[in-house]
């Protein structure tokens, strides 16, 4: 009988400062990398505006027309806003190459 390996997964966080005009853009952009599996935008100052969890191995197609409301308020929020903070959470399984 045979033993799969013990998957191996790391995570970390990126935090990237960009301009609200160009938050929907950027967010497109990592949904369809496929290793995120969380988005966090913050105001510069730090308070909280959303959290968008990621599920990991959904198309970027289907993905997309699951997180369209989220993209509408994203573009909502980014007309409010000068510059927002994004937290990017990512995933590497080790086993895989």
């Amino acid at each position: 009988m045979k033993r799969k390996a013990k998957s191996e997964e790391y995570t970390w966080i990126e935090e990237i400062e960009i301009a609200g005009s160009e938050l929907v853009d950027r967010v497109k952009e990592l949904i369809a990398e496929g290793n995120v599996r969380r988005l966090i935008i913050r105001k510069p100052n730090g308070d909280l505006l959303l959290e968008v969890p990621l599920t990991a191995g959904v198309a970027v197609g289907s993905i997309m027309t699951i997180f369209a409301p989220v993209l509408v308020a994203l573009g909502a929020m980014a007309a409010l806003l000068a510059r927002v903070k994004v937290q990017i959470v990512r995933v590497k399984d080790e086993n895989k190459n």
